[in-house]
């Protein structure tokens, strides 16, 4: 009698995030530091910050795929998180779709993440439905571009007044839209803290095809996934269970220095 095939999970790929760590350096200096490391793939926030040709240069001359960006979110500076629910803001978000789309394009990242906006408990009806419809208007121009926009739930805690915070609210809405150019970005540090019950929800979320991002930090002190509440050695057997196959981003504040930090990811493989 035979014995049945196994199959290896495939192996965790981490990307370095580059907007949290390695911030002793000047930005365009921290894709060599996360080669350096080991990283293979790198996310941040905004790179339209940057001159693009630079950052084009700093990936190919270090080997990184860009893995992830935000879209322009507004204001940052005034305290804007998210133009995608925002009254009257219809045309800078389609600005802010398009340019992200364009600039996703010519540094061959296939994720843009789209944040959702602040609002003030009264008007979160109203703002789920512009959310909805701009999101559903967002990701057909995504299909054109042949890239994918990720929705992220997060904490209140963090950022008091966000109007997207829970797993089921992002998945509904992803399902609703039936777009394969939108899925949900999971952060596990914003999901331990609003709802907990992870590894549940790993397995409720991962085989649905839905979440296309993972994001990984310490719970409280959002440091290095190598202490606090969450146990992340379970959680990286867990998701190699899964058959995990997509990147985690590494969106954590390190405690003392991001090189001498990185004793967790020693452990796994890069």
């Amino acid at each position: 009698m035979s014995t049945p095939a196994t199959s290896t999970p495939p192996p965790l790929k981490f990307a370095a995030n580059l907007s949290w760590l390695y911030t002793d350096l000047p930005f365009l200096d921290r894709f060599e530091a996360a080669a350096r490391d080991g990283f293979k793939g790198v996310e941040c926030l905004f790179p339209h910050e940057h001159p693009q040709a630079e950052v084009a240069a700093r990936l190919r001359d270090n080997g990184l795929d860009l893995v992830l960006f935000n879209a322009a979110p507004g204001n940052w500076a005034q305290g804007e998180r998210g133009l995608a629910s925002l009254d009257g803001r219809e045309p800078e978000f389609q600005a802010s779709i398009l340019s992200a789309l364009d600039l996703a394009g010519e540094l061959n990242c296939p994720r843009v993440h789209v944040m959702a906006g602040l609002c003030e408990a009264p008007q979160r009806d109203a703002a789920w439905a512009r959310y909805a419809q701009r999101l559903q208007w967002a990701a057909h121009q995504a299909q054109s571009h042949g890239r994918t926009l990720m929705i992220e739930p997060i904490n209140p805690r963090d950022m008091p007044g966000y109007l997207l915070t829970h797993q089921a609210q992002a998945h509904k809405l992803v399902r609703d839209i039936g777009s394969p150019h939108l899925q949900v970005q999971m952060d596990l540090y914003h999901c331990q803290i609003v709802e907990g019950d992870v590894s549940m929800k790993l397995r409720q979320y991962l085989p649905t095809g839905r979440v296309g991002h993972l994001q990984i930090a310490a719970v409280p002190d959002r440091g290095e996934p190598d202490q606090g509440e969450l146990h992340y050695p379970w959680v990286f057997d867990e998701l190699r269970r899964l058959n995990w196959s997509g990147w985690i981003g590494c969106e954590y504040r390190p405690r003392a220095g991001t090189t001498a930090g990185l004793g967790w990811l020693q452990a796994q493989s890069l």
